[in-house]
């Protein structure tokens, strides 16, 4: 089964500017079909639940098996490479880039990042005081070309132009619409250019079947519930326009993909 949104299939505004427009905005875009918007839910994922919660341990061992697959299947295909490789492919032309990953969870882009430019300086972040506290105690705690910071994607703390490059990825889909909004705003206020790398969302009958392969592990593998979970709360390109529209009209925003490609979304200010 899919699990529904609450509300979003009785969507009836198109393309408005307010808050609650954008908020009721479903995740294939103003334009999804009725199979489309059926295909979404607000259900929290493993990765999403606060590790500093209620003390429920089986909860932070599904949390944190979910975080070590994500670094693993990272690395395994080659993920993180391949992430570095699009993001210092943008700061191509700046000698010392200044970089900050947000949402960065178990720091495998970072680390890439650091290993793959030698005078990269990057601000590793995250909105999880346990992941930032982990990330302090690893190996970029002491880099000294890295900083730890527990930093909000929604409002960034940092003056406007701080970076040249703002990456985050695989994270974006866990953020409602409103929220992702922001991103898009405070992404290109601190950075020139913002990179967000996400999974893709298909057509709704190909989005059936990757589900149905998918949901029979799902209550037994916590990745692949999380993964459930993602696929169903990820931004068609429609909707991530309309999130960056919402965000500031002078944004522009590229958008690259294909059938072996995440969902690479790249917005500067115009």
């Amino acid at each position: 089964m899919a699990y529904v949104a609450p509300g979003a299939d009785s969507l009836r505004t198109r393309g408005t500017s307010d808050k609650t427009g954008i908020e009721r905005m479903p995740r294939g875009g103003y334009d999804a079909s009725c199979l489309d918007r059926l295909l979404q839910t607000e259900r929290s994922e493993y990765i999403d639940r606060d590790a500093d919660g209620d003390g429920d341990d089986g909860a932070a061992a599904r949390r944190q098996q979910v975080i070590d697959a994500l670094d693993w299947t990272g690395r395994f295909f080659r993920n993180h490479e391949k992430f570095a490789a699009i993001a210092l492919d943008l700061v191509a032309d700046v000698p010392d880039p200044r970089i900050v990953e947000l949402g960065a969870g178990h720091g495998g882009l970072s680390r890439q990042l650091l290993h793959d430019h030698p005078s990269a300086r990057v601000t590793v972040s995250d909105v999880d005081r346990a992941s930032v506290r982990a990330l302090t105690a690893g190996e970029l705690g002491t880099h000294p070309r890295a900083q730890v910071r527990e930093l909000d994607a929604t409002a960034i703390d940092a003056a406007d132009g701080s970076f040249d490059l703002a990456v985050f990825a695989l994270s974006f889909h866990h953020l409602s619409p409103a929220q992702a909004s922001r991103v898009f705003a405070e992404g290109t206020r601190v950075a020139d250019t913002l990179l967000i790398i996400d999974l893709p969302r298909p057509p709704a009958p190909l989005h059936l079947l990757r589900l149905a392969a998918m949901l029979p592990a799902a209550p037994f593998v916590p990745f692949i519930h999380d993964g459930v979970i993602s696929s169903l709360r990820s931004y068609s390109p429609s909707a991530l326009r309309s999130l960056a529209l919402h965000a500031d009209r002078n944004i522009e925003v590229e958008l690259r993909s294909g059938l072996t490609l995440p969902q690479i979304v790249i917005a500067r200010r115009g």
